[in-house]
């Protein structure tokens, strides 16, 4: 049976827009991913060219809100987070959700200079939620440990 995934982060504009389209990228059988924030903003335009530098288009996604989707009532088996400690709390708890992780992501909008510099930072973001992605397919879920 595929397994829901919902990855959440503060605007739904970077990080789990990317970890939502590698999980289904790569596992598209044996996972469907969403992803959601605390409070929606617009596709961050960085990480829309980072994707595509890996052959993924997200340019054409939306962003939804983490509040929606709980009041629909939809069920997840895993939720993880990709915020910060502090953010991760305000997650609300999903019906029927079998475990909630965390992965500490940094913030992009956190991340200052020049367009190049920002790019420059956003792809190794990419190349890290890569990484987590790939693991949690790889190692299945008893092989993630919260962090």
């Amino acid at each position: 049976m595929m397994k829901k995934i919902l990855f959440v982060c503060g605007d739904n504009s970077d990080r789990s827009q990317m970890a939502e389209a590698y999980l289904n990228k790569f596992a598209k059988d044996r996972f469907y991913a969403q992803s959601a924030g605390f409070a929606p903003a617009m596709l961050n335009e960085y990480a829309v060219t980072a994707m595509l530098e890996d052959n993924i288009d997200i340019s054409g996604v939306n962003t939804k809100s983490v509040y929606e989707l709980y009041q629909t009532r939809q069920r997840f088996d895993y939720v993880i987070t990709l915020c910060s400690r502090e953010n991760e709390a305000d997650c609300p708890a999903f019906l029927g959700v079998k475990r909630r992780l965390h992965w500490d992501i940094p913030n992009p909008a956190d991340f200052t200079g020049s367009g190049d510099q920002r790019l420059y930072r956003i792809r190794e973001l990419r190349d890290e939620i890569k990484n987590h992605v790939m693991k949690f397919i790889s190692e299945g879920i008893k092989g993630i440990v919260d962090e």
